[in-house]
């Protein structure tokens, strides 16, 4: 059995095999960005290719959200400890946020795990602090700041992974960032006002509140979802996305395959929450439109009610080979992508939805399936200043060291490998500072080949226009 010390020990070895300026290093960007931004669009719905690429022109912050695999090539030609556990595999700064627990409690914590996979520790945080240089430079504030996000979003991580190595391992798997936490920890007057406000939206993010908006009745009086191009559509109206010879489009009546898909999707959840589940019907199923980088993913949303007519709105989305398991030397021990998700949630996460499982379609397409919006909230960037954004660098930093330390067990190492030092922030601003330039160029490079046709792009309206009946 070995000492903290013997752990500490270990992690600060390790920089024998990787110095910690050596984290600077950029990795593998002597390549053209076009062809494997093609390669990340292998498998989608051919039609919302498109779309996907048309959200990604509008900034170089949308572009470095939409292709996280051009990243995962990039990192694979960087240094690392040769620690490898579970990791988020895609945690730009929008991919944390609020989310409800079963008990109703409001968390702060990595929030998509789509690429979730074996992996070096240093490629999340490598990712993160980048995306931070990014989004900022996109929204324009001043270039000191830039500096200051990263440190302190460093500093964080190296102090809590400092923290969970003195923890026990049933203390890191309860630890739990709560919103009720930030309150008290945060004594600026702006970002205060933030977390007020992003309670209060939460709690407001109810399937009951979401009814109206996404629903309405047909002259039946029957509850459907209500088609909003090009954000949601049915299956076999005009208003479709799906190209004919989508699998999809050869079903008659949605409701077999969704009855095949809710069947093995049961056998994932715990038996309390499968009796939930018996306790409401279905009445509709509709594809949705996400994100930037999920865009042309398939995604359904199944609206359910129970028998006083209260909604429950379940997301199915397609879970597809996680981005860099071509790009680390780990292999993930799950065969079904679904799974691959969920288990990355539950590690990695102190606790998670209560309807998280998996499914698989019948045509052999992997699915996760969770509420869709329930209490979740993300931030609106666009309205921070510059302490705030500081502040939400400080809680990312924190909440990923905390996902690190669950996941792997081996937050010691992490710990001692970090050291007490600004080394390691040293390094990773000068990392992604020349990642933020890197990305630039690959953004230049990718709206030229919109514009020679390489790539086809279309705007969120001209996508609409288009596909209007």
């Amino acid at each position: 059995m070995t000492t903290l010390k013997d752990r500490l020990k270990q992690g600060k070895d390790a920089r024998k095999q990787c110095s910690r300026n050596a984290q600077a290093l950029l990795g593998k960007t002597d390549r053209d960005p076009v062809p494997l931004i093609k390669a990340s669009s292998a498998g989608r719905i051919p039609s919302l290719n498109e779309l996907r690429f048309g959200r990604m022109l509008v900034s170089p912050f949308a572009f470095y959200r939409g292709n996280a695999l051009l990243h995962a090539h990039d990192l694979s030609g960087t240094p690392d400890m040769g620690m490898h556990s579970t990791i988020c595999g895609d945690c730009h700064l929008m991919n944390f946020g609020g989310f409800g627990t079963p008990e109703r409690n409001l968390l702060f914590s990595v929030n998509d795990f789509d690429e979730a996979h074996p992996g070096p520790w240093e490629w999340d945080l490598k990712r993160l602090v980048a995306s931070f240089l990014v989004a900022i430079r996109d929204l324009r504030h001043v270039a000191s700041v830039e500096e200051d996000i990263c440190r302190r979003v460093v500093a964080a991580y190296q102090e809590s992974m400092a923290e969970c190595a003195e923890h026990s391992a049933l203390e890191i798997w309860y630890d739990a960032l709560g919103y009720n936490d930030l309150l008290k920890q945060e004594p600026s007057t702006s970002t205060l006002e933030h977390v007020k406000n992003a309670i209060s939206k939460a709690e407001r993010r109810t399937h009951a509140e979401m009814l109206p908006k996404i629903c309405e009745r047909d002259k039946h009086g029957r509850l459907l979802i209500r088609d909003d191009l090009p954000h949601i559509f049915h299956l076999h109206k005009d208003s479709t996305l799906l190209d004919a010879n989508d699998d999809w489009m050869r079903v008659d009546d949605w409701r077999p395959p969704y009855d095949s898909l809710m069947h093995d999707y049961r056998a994932t959840l715990m038996s309390d929450r499968r009796d939930l589940l018996a306790r409401f019907q279905v009445q509709d199923l509709a594809f949705k439109v996400v994100g930037v980088g999920s865009v042309g993913t398939r995604c359904l949303v199944a609206l359910l009610t129970d028998d006083q007519e209260r909604p429950l709105f379940l997301q199915l989305k397609e879970a597809r080979r996680s981005v860099i398991a071509d790009y680390v030397k780990a292999k993930s021990r799950i065969r079904h992508d679904g799974q691959r998700v969920v288990e990355g949630q539950r590690l990695m996460q102190s606790a998670s939805d209560l309807f998280l499982g998996w499914t698989t379609s019948p045509n052999g397409q992997y699915f996760y399936v969770r509420q869709l919006r329930d209490m979740k909230i993300s931030a609106e960037l666009e309205t921070f200043d510059a302490e705030t954004f500081s502040a939400y660098g400080h809680i990312c930093g924190k909440a990923l060291a905390r996902a690190h330390a669950k996941a792997s067990g081996q937050a010691a190492q992490i710990s001692g490998y970090i050291g007490k030092s600004e080394v390691m922030a040293n390094a990773l601003f000068k990392y992604a500072k020349a990642y933020s330039d890197q990305n630039e160029r690959d953004f230049e490079r990718f709206q030229r080949a919109c514009r020679k046709g390489k790539l086809k792009a279309r705007s969120e309206t001209d996508f609409a226009a288009d596909h209007l009946p």
